[in-house]
């Protein structure tokens, strides 16, 4: 069966086109936009993981020097006299549409169970050390967890700009040539037809 393209489907199909073209502009956007926020948490990942070597360096030197000074069984009966842990607040933060963790800590205070007089102040730079450590550590997994997701959100966009210039608007162009095509056929044979009518009168 030979269906005849109308003017309506041929309406209908240049506002999709004409709409199809617009997402894309906006996707192509939104792709260049996150890729710069993906360079820029690249930039701030290579610097916090820097500085988390530097920490851990720290911290290590530090625990070092209160074992020279304490016994290992002392700091270990001290580790186990700590009553408070650090809090860890996850929220969520939104770059250009993509969902990404923002996480905080907050240290319960100055007291950590073992008192004063019990502990030398190597051992208490040991745990301000480690505690420094410990909120490096969160703060990579948030900058590392936020570049998964936006390395993520870039590549589904990149394939949906792909499929959109690659695939459905050259498709659906060349519908709209066959239907005009066939639009402009219609009407000769229209006019052909009508003229022949005209003359066998």
């Amino acid at each position: 069966m030979n269906v005849k393209p109308t003017r309506s489907e041929l309406m209908k199909l240049k506002k999709k086109i004409k709409l199809a073209i617009s997402g894309h502009k906006l996707l192509k956007k939104k792709r260049d936009g996150l890729i710069l926020e993906f360079f820029e948490i690249l930039k701030k990942t290579k610097t916090v993981r820097e500085e988390l070597e530097e920490k851990y360096k720290e911290a290590q030197e530090k625990i070092n020097y209160a074992r020279l000074l304490n016994s290992d069984q002392e700091i270990i009966s001290m580790s186990l006299a700590v009553k408070t842990s650090p809090e860890i607040t996850v929220e969520k933060k939104n770059i250009m549409g993509v969902v990404v963790p923002k996480i905080s800590t907050e240290r319960k205070g100055s007291d950590k169970g073992f008192g004063v007089v019990s502990s030398s102040i190597a051992v208490r730079e040991a745990v301000a050390a480690y505690e420094d450590l410990i909120e490096h550590i969160i703060l990579v997994a948030e900058v590392e967890t936020s570049l998964k997701k936006l390395l993520e959100e870039i590549d589904s966009t990149k394939r949906r700009v792909n499929a959109l210039e690659h695939d459905l608007i050259p498709r659906m162009n060349s519908t709209k040539k066959f239907i005009e095509l066939r639009l402009e056929e219609q009407e000769r044979e229209t006019i052909f037809r009508t003229k022949r009518i005209k003359k066998g009168r």
